[in-house]
């Protein structure tokens, strides 16, 4: 079973499919390295794909301390795994959870990048919502220890921006949630405290944005109600950002609209590696309606 260890110790499960360039996959919270079996099944015909569990997420390691789970972690834990498989360089593509850890590997080791995509990233972002999503959090957290994963995932699963998901393809989302529910109560639980209730607000990080050199797709469900203001902003934010809504689409975009996704994925990827994405044309001022002079 191929492992990548961390520099703090913990063994993350990956999994390889395909050759060519790496095209690294990073799950959100309610999935796992499975997560992107419609994206493995169609870029591994031109990339090598790559897949991992998460810290908590089995077939990895699942640390008791709670201390040893955080979005810096989450983020670093990306470059263990581009080292465990000798990529100096990757594409990135994350999903909510995975989402926020690709788009701080972008701001930490932007030289490891070749792209980012992040979909469905925004949860607690949201300056109004900051302190209810902290608090939802940590409830999330306590429901995987008291009534377990097994009986706690049918409710998480029917979120409002999971029914969308469960309305399109009833026997995808089902199983969806059947997987969520063989997750690790514990490490749910670690995760939810670890990662969630403390990683910072993407409008803290604006700086940082503006300063990120990486091509980058942010992609979001017009459902997926706190993912859309966030999306707009890192629009904004960052230099080489396109911003890609799917219709009456919740968070799962990936599962939800796998063959829209994966077009859209294929078109970034290959205007970033032929050089064609590229920083928004200083001409196209925010601040202008129409020209005039």
């Amino acid at each position: 079973m191929p492992m990548a260890l961390t520099d703090d110790g913990v063994n993350l499960y990956y999994e390889e499919t395909g050759s060519g360039t790496p095209l690294v996959f990073v799950h959100e919270f309610g999935g796992n390295h499975w997560s992107w079996e419609p994206q493995i099944s169609f870029f591994s015909r031109r990339y090598r794909c790559v897949t991992f569990a998460a810290r908590g997420f089995p077939p990895s390691d699942i640390p008791a301390d709670v201390s040893k789970y955080s979005q810096a972690r989450a983020a670093a834990d990306i470059r263990c795994v581009l080292d465990a498989i000798g990529a100096e360089k990757a594409h990135v593509v994350g999903l909510s959870m995975g989402g926020f850890a690709v788009l701080h590997a972008g701001l930490n080791f932007p030289e490891r990048l070749l792209s980012i995509c992040a979909a469905g990233t925004g949860y607690g972002a949201e300056k109004a919502h900051e302190a209810y999503f902290q608090g939802v959090s940590e409830e999330v957290a306590r429901q995987f220890e008291t009534r377990g994963a097994e009986n706690f995932a049918p409710t998480y699963a029917e979120g409002a921006s999971r029914v969308q998901f469960q309305a399109k393809d009833p026997k995808g989302w089902a199983l969806f949630a059947e997987r969520l529910g063989k997750h690790s109560s514990l490490g749910a639980a670690n995760t939810m405290r670890g990662v969630q209730v403390h990683r910072p607000s993407l409008y803290d990080l604006e700086a940082g944005f503006r300063a990120m050199d990486v091509p980058t797709l942010i992609v979001a469900g017009d459902e997926d109600d706190h993912c859309l203001q966030p999306g707009i902003f890192l629009k904004k934010a960052i230099p080489a950002c396109g911003l890609a809504i799917l219709p009456k689409t919740g968070h799962t975009t990936n599962l939800e609209e796998p063959e829209l996704f994966n077009h859209l994925l294929a078109e970034f990827l290959a205007q970033v590696e032929h050089g064609a994405w590229r920083r928004r044309d200083p001409r196209a001022r925010p601040d202008q309606i129409m020209r005039t002079a």
